[in-house]
């Protein structure tokens, strides 16, 4: 059942910003930076926490998952450390999930060549 729940949620995620790009002329990068901050501000507002808890992967893979872990990243490393949290928590809480993007996309260029589109 949680692969199903998983399933139909990052789904209905990805639904609703396919649409969102096909019906508003924002650019995919743009789109991005939205989903992040999405989930940084729906982390900050404690609403996150308990969808991502009942959706599983669903909620934690998409982008809006990554603004709320770099969202939890600060607010830890702010009440440990003070002020200076404010610049290293997201860095800290997010590195194994970058690493990983960079390790893997590094290791697909070496199977796929990419081209640009016409």
């Amino acid at each position: 059942m949680e692969y199903l729940k998983a399933f139909l949620v990052g789904g209905a995620i990805c639904f609703a910003v396919q649409i969102l790009l096909d019906n508003t002329k924002l650019m995919p990068g743009r789109v991005m930076v939205i989903l992040v901050c999405l989930g940084a501000i729906l982390g900050a507002l404690g609403i996150y926490e308990p969808f991502a808890k009942w959706a599983g992967a669903g909620a934690s893979v998409p982008l809006t998952g990554f603004g709320n872990v770099l969202f939890k990243g600060v607010k830890d490393a702010v009440d440990k450390e003070g002020f200076i949290g404010i610049f290293k928590g997201g860095f800290t809480a997010s590195a194994v999930g970058i690493s990983s993007a960079i390790i893997f996309s590094y290791i697909a260029s070496w199977f796929f060549d990419s081209k640009m589109k016409s």
